[in-house]
């Protein structure tokens, strides 16, 4: 079981402040949440597909390709202004 000084530690990286209660409290509950890893580290899973196979769901996206499809400087000459072979934009920030 994780110590109160621990206990107190993780609630202070969290930025969170606790009672003595919550203190006993998160110090049985976090000490179940890591012996559940724990218990997780020890399956094998060595040889299991990905976890898409488990679930079903696959990526639906397509690979990025690069298509020349016009000519560049045509789709330029189209633009209210460029600079360097690039649309001129007003700066953002």
């Amino acid at each position: 079981m994780l110590s109160k000084d621990e206990v107190l530690h993780i609630a202070k990286l969290a930025r969170i402040e606790l009672k003595d209660v919550e203190v006993e409290k998160f110090q049985k509950d976090l000490s179940a949440v890591l012996d559940y890893v724990e218990e997780l580290k020890s399956i094998d899973t060595e040889g299991l597909d990905e976890i898409s196979q488990v679930t079903g769901l696959v990526n639906v996206q397509r690979n990025d390709v690069v298509v020349q499809t016009e000519d560049r400087e045509a789709i330029l000459s189209q633009a209210p202004e460029t600079k360097d072979g690039y649309y001129k934009v007003k700066a953002i920030l």
